[in-house]
């Protein structure tokens, strides 16, 4: 495990789920019959402290196929100056209950049902594994950086970790 900028495991995994709870959206990335990878984008609707995480989505589509299948996924998000990859075990869940709980309007834009839409459907993943590249102070801190690694030689000072979950 890398632990550049933190000081311990637990420090790296509250970074990862502080990057991830800024950022809405995740390509989750599914192994379909053939073995081959495919992603799509995934609004995500809750970030655990243990960096789970919950998507709404419809029950007749591929990637829910995939998940009942194969349930090891991969979860990239990014933002303007940071990016988090995840990997673990998605399991698709019926409750309606938390479908109730998690549902907001960009769900009801795909599912315009509602949490009781029989279309609509939970899928859970349980991370396994994260790693996370961040650049603090945005876009001018990192063109400093950059200028920096060039004058001298150095390299560039973003921070990174990876950790298990």
């Amino acid at each position: 495990m890398s632990n550049t900028g933190q000081d311990t495991p637990h420090a790296e995994e509250r970074k990862l789920v502080d990057l991830i709870d800024g950022m809405p959206i995740a390509m989750m990335t599914t192994v379909d019959a053939e073995g081959r990878l495919r992603s799509v984008p995934m609004a995500r609707q809750e970030v655990e402290p243990t960096a789970d995480l919950w998507f709404i989505t419809a029950r007749d589509t591929q990637h829910v196929a995939d998940v009942r299948a194969r349930p090891q996924v991969g979860l990239t998000f990014s933002a303007r100056d940071s990016w988090v990859a995840l990997r673990g075990t998605a399991t698709v869940v019926d409750d309606e209950a938390k479908l109730r709980e998690l549902w907001n309007t960009f769900a009801e834009a795909w599912l315009p049902g509602g949490p009781e839409d029989p279309q609509a459907v939970l899928i859970h993943v349980e991370a396994e594994h994260g790693e996370y590249w961040d650049t603090p102070g945005g876009k001018v801190a990192s063109l400093i950086s950059f200028a920096k690694t060039k004058l001298t030689g150095d390299t560039y000072d973003a921070d990174s970790g990876s950790v298990d979950l």
